[in-house]
């Protein structure tokens, strides 16, 4: 699997690249899931990036909807 097995989720890195192609800081992107719903703050999206914090499925869609990306965008392209 992607990462070492201290990292609790696969798609920080991919929400951080999506996230800074658009310009946005984390307190945006945070703002901006809260506007379409989901309420996140800045410190839950940097946990996520940073791959300490674990991510369910809802959440992963949320973050596909809010960054207009496909879910399957926010996977790692290849396991290692």
């Amino acid at each position: 699997m992607t990462g070492t097995p201290n990292h609790k989720n696969v798609i920080g890195p991919q929400v951080r690249h999506f996230r800074e192609q658009r310009g946005w800081s984390q307190s945006v992107l945070a703002t901006k899931c809260q506007v379409a719903g989901w309420d996140i703050s800045r410190s839950i999206v940097a946990a996520v990036e940073g791959q300490v914090r674990w991510v369910g499925d809802f959440e992963l869609m949320w973050f596909a909807k809010v960054l207009r990306v496909q879910a399957a965008d926010l996977l790692p392209k290849q396991l290692h």
